[in-house]
């Protein structure tokens, strides 16, 4: 993060707007919004952590398609890195990073599949070149020539011409039930905000945590 120290240069959101906030997810909505406004281009775009079968971690950037109290949505090929990864350790860490607003949201906590109807309802707003996408791409496996993808979306885009596109049963979509949630707020000399909120399990209350910097 840049050392400046010209005030206007954190004109904007301080302290005192986040740091006495009681909810998580409530804080974590006024912030998405505001980022939406702000930012140039997919305010909605996070990191997702995970970690394959010898414990190393992996990390891509995926969209977040919905977030409230039940957790944080994304959807993605099951069968593809993460899809296996998360099946086989069901947990994950998610950051946000907004530059134009300076901040930072961190989330981590465990994970399970959305429902079927769920994905049935997200997949039905994709464009339709997308849904022949989840058909034609075999996510993360290797790929002979950029000739034999698009040869399957002909493929596809042929089988389907005419009416709906369904859902292909290997793609759906991920919830990470948040556990922990840090709110991250750049302040001059790094002496930025942070405050972290904590709770065991989904149905328990929040604690929170200023944090130093």
């Amino acid at each position: 993060m840049s050392e400046k120290h010209d005030p206007s240069y954190y004109a904007g959101p301080q302290a005192d707007d986040f740091v006495d906030a009681e909810e998580p997810l409530a804080l974590f909505r006024t912030w998405m919004a505001e980022a939406r406004e702000h930012e140039v281009n997919d305010a909605n775009a996070m990191a997702l952590a995970t970690v394959d079968a010898d414990g190393l971690p992996n990390l891509r950037m995926v969209l977040l398609k919905d977030a409230d109290e039940s957790g944080f949505v994304f959807y993605t090929n099951v069968e593809s890195a993460k899809g296996a990864e998360l099946t086989a350790a069901p947990k994950a860490a998610l950051c946000f990073h907004w530059k134009s607003l300076r901040r930072q949201v961190r989330v981590r906590g465990p994970v399970e599949r959305v429902g079927d109807a769920e994905a049935d309802t997200y997949f039905a707003t994709r464009p339709r070149g997308s849904r022949i996408g989840a058909w034609a791409s075999q996510q993360s496996r290797p790929l002979e020539s950029r000739f034999a993808l698009e040869k399957a979306v002909a493929r596809y885009t042929a089988k389907y011409g005419i009416g709906e596109v369904p859902r292909p049963d290997y793609w759906s979509g991920f919830r990470v039930l948040p556990v922990e949630m840090e709110f991250w707020h750049d302040r001059p000399f790094r002496l930025h905000d942070r405050v972290v909120f904590r709770r065991r399990a989904m149905a328990e209350p929040w604690s929170r945590t200023r944090l130093y910097p």
